[in-house]
Formats: structure tokens, sequence, C-alpha cells
């Protein structure tokens, strides 16, 4: 069975913020890794590409790997952008559409760095990229009432395809999370894939609405990428990340419930 590891980036940054800081990786770092997977023959994809390959069962090429970005930091344009060129390597960057610079009327959520400009996105359209969806204002999905979670999804697409002037497919869910009745609404606003986290590898037979992914950070050592691009061990490699997302994955579900009851008590009382 086919296993290709789609890795997560945010940040590619000699000095990111407080804010970014944890996810970022150093532009050394990731010219490094995109080395490594020029050595090991890998190919890298974008995200599209890779999903209906594996869907259509066709012929991969070797080594398969898609490489993606979550949020549209600026630096993915001054710092990720010409290295991938450098290496002639696709990506796909999942844009948060109200925290875009100069996205005006339509800014929404809290900025945590310098993002990428409506030109910028579209220069890296020209360059090979592909933009998917990431939400419009960052916030926790499964947190959402109906009808906000319809509105954080169908605008970030509207606004991305008017922007790009191509269609919009895939998106990354914001923090990784998501639920049955997210990733229903996901569907009906027109996405065909998204991404979750879960660090494992992706395989044939995969939920297309919860593409697992593996987190690179700075803090990932070129022995740790090394072994998550070839699939080995991922379950213990990323034991302390899987650990830290169920436990929480429990608390939010509580959390939701709990909300759920309040908002039925109110409306009843």
């Amino acid at each position: 069975m086919t296993r290709v590891p789609i890795l997560m980036y945010h940040s590619v940054n000699d000095s990111p913020n407080d804010e970014t800081r944890p996810l970022a990786v150093s532009p050394g770092r990731f010219a490094e890794q995109l080395g490594m997977l020029r050595e090991r023959g890998f190919t890298p994809m974008t995200l599209s590409d890779l999903v209906a390959a594996m869907h259509r069962a066709e012929k991969m090429p070797a080594n398969p790997v898609a490489i993606t970005f979550d949020d549209g930091y600026a630096d993915f344009h001054s710092e990720a952008l010409p290295l991938l060129q450098r290496f002639g390597y696709p990506a796909t960057v999942f844009v948060t559409s109200g925290w875009v610079q100069d996205s005006g009327p339509a800014q929404a959520g809290r900025r945590l760095a310098p993002m990428l400009t409506w030109s910028q996105i579209r220069e890296a359209v020209s360059c090979g990229v592909e933009i998917g969806g990431h939400s419009h204002s960052h916030p926790q999905l499964d947190q959402l009432p109906d009808r906000d979670l319809r509105n954080e999804l169908r605008t970030n697409k509207a606004l991305l395809e008017d922007q790009i002037s191509r269609p919009v497919a895939t998106m990354a869910y914001p923090y990784g999370y998501s639920s049955a009745r997210v990733r229903q609404e996901v569907r009906k606003a027109g996405y065909w894939t998204a991404c979750a986290v879960a660090n494992d590898a992706f395989r044939e037979g995969d939920e297309m609405l919860a593409l697992p992914r593996l987190t690179v950070t700075e803090q990932t050592s070129m022995t740790k990428f090394g072994k998550a691009i070839a699939g080995r061990n991922l379950p213990v490699l990323y034991m302390r990340e899987r650990a830290l997302t169920k436990g929480y994955a429990l608390v939010r579900r509580t959390r939701y419930g709990l909300r759920q009851i309040s908002s039925s008590i109110h409306r009843d009382g």
C-alpha cells in the first residue's frame, strides 16, 4: 500500500515572533529538508495532484510527497517560495482570507504575523503554487454554530476564487480540528479534500476530508525528518504530538457539548 508523507509547515523565518515560533522553521533548515527530499528521490506534488492520482489509482511518480503551508504568512513569499523555485518543487498554501495583509473590509480574526498580500498570492499561483482554503478568520471550526461555520467556509472559498480566478478545491482545518458536522459542511461548501494533522502518512482508503499530515518545525531534527518522510515508526516518532492532540480533542468535544446544552436551556427557558 502506498504511504505518502504530506508535510505541514507554517512560517519559514530566521526570527519568528513568539506566537509563530512554535511552528516555524528557519530558511536554512527548510533548504536542508528540500535537499534531503531530492537526495532520496522524492517527487513533490500539489495536494490536488496527489489526491487525484491516489483517488484514480493512477501510477504514482517515484516517492511522492506533498509540501503544504498553513495560514499564509508573508515569509512564504520572501523565504519559502525562492527555495521551492530553486529546487523546482510545487507546494500548496492554505490561506486564511481574513488575515490577508490587504484584505481591507474583509479583514477578520487576529493576524499572528505579517501575512501574504493578494498580489503575492497571485504571484505564487503563477509559480505553480496551489492555493487552498483555511477558513476566513481562523477559528476552531468544530466549536462554531452551524450558520457561522458555513459562513467561515464559504466566505473563504469565494474570496480566494475571486482573487486568484481559479477553483479552490482543497482546504486545511485551522488547528487541525474537525468533526463529522464540520466535514459535512466542508463538502457542501464545495471542497473535495481537506487536511487535518494526525501526524501520520496518507494512504489509499484514508478519509478524503481528513487527510493526515506530518508536522515540521525547527525542532524537527534532520534525523527525525528523514524517518518521517520514510514513514518509519510514525506512532513512536510523533508520540508526544499525538498524545497532546487526543487530550485536547476530548476537552473540545466536552466544551462543545456543554455549549449546546446551555443554548438549549436558554431557548427552552
